[in-house]
């Protein structure tokens, strides 16, 4: 294996009413009424031609204020140690978040964009539309997520926020 470094740069920043990472929803599911703004930066313009045919985007991008890596953690819905891997926490190995945000409009370098469980000045990485013939999976089961009642993860995922 190579271990050289990998260096990215980011296309843009996320403009979102959330500056807490404590009180910032989990998941976009969490988030459905939130919105934000994806600004993309003038040199990346270009790439978003044809975006606007896309109901819904992949955002990736680099967790600028998550803890440092760690491999055991215990999860938002959980008070058991799990792999990291086998969760969606923010202190990674490497710190790259994603998200599936809805697109709402597109005007010049601004994505208008909704479900956006992001924090404000977060940077963009990448954006990839998102496609339910590619993309969409029918889970068969969830790990120790299947574990947990769907209104308590709620409760917990939105972290106070009100929608």
């Amino acid at each position: 294996m190579n271990s050289s470094a990998i260096i990215f740069r980011p296309i843009g920043v996320i403009h979102s009413e959330h500056e807490v990472p404590e009180k910032t929803p989990i998941q976009p599911v969490f988030a459905e009424n939130c919105r934000g703004l994806a600004e993309i930066f003038p040199a990346f313009v270009s790439g978003l031609k044809d975006l606007e045919g896309f109901s819904h985007l992949y955002l990736i991008y680099h967790l600028h204020q998550a803890p440092p890596g760690k491999l055991i953690v215990k999860p938002f819905l959980q008070d058991v140690e799990r792999g990291i891997f086998a969760t969606r926490a923010p202190p990674r190995p490497n710190a790259i978040g994603l998200s599936i945000v809805e697109l709402i409009l597109r005007q010049g370098n601004m994505l208008h964009v909704r479900g956006v469980d992001i924090l404000d000045g977060t940077p963009i990485l990448d954006i990839k539309p998102y496609s339910a013939t590619f993309d969409h999976v029918k889970a068969t089961r969830s790990g120790w997520m299947d574990e947990v009642n769907g209104e308590t993860a709620s409760q917990l995922g939105k972290r106070g926020y009100k929608s």
